[in-house]
């Protein structure tokens, strides 16, 4: 029987940053995945601001960047364009590239890190006692852990083992998904048609490949079976469109069903799950990559300390308490969305010009439409009288030439403190710097959330004790 600290199911972005973050803590970790091989071709595209913040806080965003095309306008149909140069931060944009490209980048992360990825491995079992995890696989073998991560998407064998509820419905209209070449490329980024006949979206990967999505009064009731033609995709962006944009050759397509569905936990014991195992909604805004990204985040670091015997008792709850409630904001915001934008009758239609019209030309509404979508606006519950900054998002200041998502690639919580403190501990980053935007001291979270801050420089007891909030010296 092979022993390690924790498993995670599932190879795709969330289970690879999750295993990422796990190693960086310094625990042993082994990822399951089903598939005998890695596909080349997925369905996510959309890499949003806050989640290249995140793997710049891990030194990865470097690496993905490249790989993209970097888009600084989007437009929702019918309303006024949405400069994302005006969010906050280093990555002031959407990042459109291949979901393999964002696995190619954390998979070689995780190959740095020593994690072993095992291929061809269905979990068809696994049993919960009060010191672990047994888990086996179709393939004979068995597994002993402390701790198990459902990542392993919305059919989640792992999240039907443990018996959580997978709350929720069905959307009816199918969408049809394809990767198309094009010998007439729209000259916007970003091309999308709304009218009574459907929604049409053209997104170019920067390979010469463009990713055609078509919601087809016509065809939204074909069967999931039926494979997507080139003709079919051809057809339904010429009905919506009146332009097929010249496609010439297609390499992948698929119909797709979305749903509105959400667990009605994120724990079960010593089982854990993320990603679209915890939540799947409808594609529209491309957040379900990014909110599985951002699961990962906030667990590894809280599980890592678990392992090592530095968690505080509630630290491996307030996973659920901070991320369950992000997964159900995502859930009634693109569920909205999805109304408007699909809705069929005339009174829809009207509604969503004139809804989505206003929203987008508010300035106040347009910033948090900008803030939502990017996940930016992301922040995380705080106790009465503690400085507003907790919880929120950190943002990525210099620190005497060092800018703090530099120095959150340890994986540690990061102590920022106007003057000298004399504190030495092996779980923080100490530095200290005077920032205009900053109070006398911050305590950032491995994951870049603000932890705790104070106006005025505190004391060195001051401080062990909201490092003890989060984190116990082992």
């Amino acid at each position: 029987m092979d022993t390690v600290d924790v498993v995670v199911v599932g190879a795709g972005p969330t289970g690879l940053m999750l295993a990422c973050e796990l190693a960086l803590g310094g625990v042993t970790v082994q990822v399951l995945e089903e598939r005998a091989s890695a596909p080349n071709i997925t369905r996510a595209f959309a890499v949003h601001a806050r989640t290249l913040e995140l793997l710049d806080a891990r030194g990865m965003a470097e690496d993905l960047v490249p790989r993209g095309v970097q888009v600084y306008e989007i437009a929702p149909p019918g309303g006024k364009a949405m400069d994302l140069r005006e969010l906050p931060g280093r990555y002031a944009m959407l990042l459109i590239v291949p979901q393999s490209g964002t696995e190619q980048v954390l998979e070689a992360r995780a190959g740095e890190l020593g994690v072993p990825i095992v291929r061809g491995a269905e979990v068809v079992a696994l049993t919960k006692d009060g010191d672990g995890v047994t888990v086996q696989t179709a393939g004979g073998e068995t597994i002993r852990a402390k701790y198990v991560v459902g990542c392993d998407g919305a059919h989640s064998t792992v999240r039907n083992l443990v018996g959580i509820d997978f709350a929720g419905k069905q959307y009816e209209t199918h969408i049809l998904l394809a990767d198309v070449a094009l010998s007439r490329a729209p000259s916007d980024t970003l091309t999308g048609v709304t009218n009574e006949r459907g929604v049409v979206l053209m997104i170019p990967f920067g390979d010469g490949w463009f990713r055609a999505i078509a919601w087809d009064r016509l065809r939204e009731q074909e069967p999931l079976t039926e494979p997507v033609t080139l003709d079919e995709i051809r057809a339904s962006f010429t009905r919506v469109a009146g332009e097929d944009f010249g496609m010439t050759e297609m390499r992948w397509s698929s119909r797709f069903l979305s749903e509105r569905r959400q667990a009605r936990h994120y724990r079960s014991g010593r089982v854990f799950i993320a990603g679209d195992a915890a939540h799947v909604h409808s594609p529209l805004g491309g957040q379900g990559m990014n909110t599985g990204i951002g699961d990962a985040m906030n667990l590894g670091w809280k599980l890592a300390a678990a392992v090592n015997g530095s968690a505080p008792g509630s630290l491996l709850d307030s996973y659920e308490a901070e991320r369950h409630p992000v997964g159900a904001m995502v859930l009634r915001t693109t569920d909205a969305f999805n109304q408007v934008v699909l809705g069929r009758s005339k009174v829809q239609r009207i509604a969503r010009t004139i809804v989505i019209g206003t929203l987008t030309r508010v300035p106040k509404t347009r910033r948090l439409m900008r803030e939502f979508l990017s996940g930016i606006g992301i922040a995380y519950p705080h106790k009465r009288g503690d400085n507003p900054l907790v919880g929120r998002r950190m943002p990525d200041v210099d620190c005497n030439g060092t800018r703090v998502y530099e120095l959150l690639r340890q994986g540690k919580f990061v102590l920022i403190t106007a003057s000298p403190v004399d504190i030495v501990r092996d779980d923080i980053v100490h530095v200290v710097g005077v920032h205009p935007e900053l109070p006398g001291a911050v305590l950032v979270r491995p994951d870049s959330y603000v932890a705790w801050a104070e106006d005025r420089v505190p004391t060195v007891a001051e401080i062990v004790a909201a490092l003890d909030n989060w984190t116990h010296q082992k």
